[in-house]
């Protein structure tokens, strides 16, 4: 199966020859994202790390899509929903909340967590096993609810 940048590098040709200019500037703009941390960091990413990048700007987009909505721009939020699903299609399919919720279990229950001062020994234990693969608002709110300051 081909790496993630190799399906960008793909995507690219695609768009250019298609002439679709919003998903070639979708994609240029992930390509530059991962170059740059490649560049900064002086290796090649593997595709964990590309995901770590694409998770780190569908927050970005989920907040902008926020600020625009508040801000009354719908021409705006249109725009960053469209990128938003872009880089969505890269991620793989979402754990279900049930799923989710019994991961909090498990480490609330492996780190001996007592209260809300635990909460980031737990999640310590759990966002590597659910990045790229749940919200990581949704697995904040459910631990704090677990540990009772919901």
């Amino acid at each position: 199966m081909a790496t993630i940048k190799e399906r960008l590098s793909e995507m690219m040709k695609a768009s250019m020859k298609a002439g679709a200019k919003e998903t070639l500037s979708f994609v240029r703009n992930l390509h530059a994202a991962i170059r740059k941390k490649e560049i900064d960091d002086r290796k090649d990413l593997d595709d964990a790390a590309v995901l770590k990048i694409i998770a780190s700007s569908i927050k970005q987009r989920q907040d902008s899509i926020d600020q625009f909505r508040a801000g009354n721009r719908e021409d705006l939020v249109a725009k960053e929903t469209a990128e938003l699903q872009f880089l969505q299609s890269f991620l793989p399919k979402q754990m279900e909340e049930s799923e989710v919720r019994s991961l909090v279990d498990w480490a609330v229950t492996e780190s001996k967590a007592a209260g809300p001062k635990d909460i980031g020994n737990v999640m310590k234990l759990l966002m590597p096993k659910v990045q790229g693969l749940a919200d990581g608002k949704l697995v904040n709110q459910l631990v704090r609810e677990r540990l009772g300051q919901g």
